[in-house]
């Protein structure tokens, strides 16, 4: 039975490296699905490849046409960002496995319409002093960068990641990026098992 393998996790957890590393694995033969959001595109990022940059008419549009499968609004410090995931052709959950980023909520929206057996939840997990320096790292690297926003998203992660909500998902296993290859093959492993 195919399967739909969320990674999440705090903020500069090493999710997006994971993420790229599990889809160089061609043993997992892992699809993936771009989810759509209305932030504005960073330095690092393409179009397409991390998300659907759009605008909020778009997202407007597709809920319209019923095909948003799971949305999440953030109140940022330059105003709402929306992040979702689109019914667009992209899913074959008869026939593929697929590998997605998410968070807590998106996990449990996804695991929600296309099934509990089929939704399988990835949680990385780091030290916050560690994800701190890495998220600073990150924004000074950027044009423009909002130490502001970077805060928030700190702060807001402590609040929307809290041990009570992880529970609240049924979120058992955590998987600790202290050493990201050991990080890695210990999915990989679990990736396999879950195919067998």
């Amino acid at each position: 039975m195919s399967k739909i393998y969320i990674i999440m996790g705090k903020s500069a957890s090493g999710k997006d490296t994971i993420y790229k590393k599990l889809l160089e694995h061609k043993q997992l033969n892992l699809k993936t699905v771009v989810t759509y959001t209305t932030r504005p595109i960073r330095v690092s990022e393409t179009d397409g490849i991390e998300y659907f940059f759009v605008d909020e008419a778009k997202l407007n549009e597709l809920k319209k046409q019923n095909k948003v499968i799971e949305h999440r609004t953030y109140n940022t410090v330059h105003g709402p960002w929306h992040y979702f995931t689109v019914y667009d052709g992209q899913i074959d959950i008869e026939k593929y496995d697929y590998l997605m980023l998410g968070t807590l909520d998106s996990y449990g929206q996804i695991r929600d319409y296309f099934g509990h057996d089929k939704v399988i939840p990835i949680y990385i997990e780091v030290d916050d002093g560690i994800r701190l320096m890495r998220a600073v790292s990150r924004e000074m690297k950027q044009d423009c960068p909002s130490y502001a926003e970077l805060c928030r998203r700190f702060l807001a992660d402590n609040e929307d990641f809290s041990e009570e909500n992880i529970a609240k998902y049924g979120i058992r296993k955590k998987y600790q990026n202290i050493d990201i290859d050991k990080c890695i093959q210990e999915i990989i492993n679990d990736i396999k098992n879950y195919k067998n």
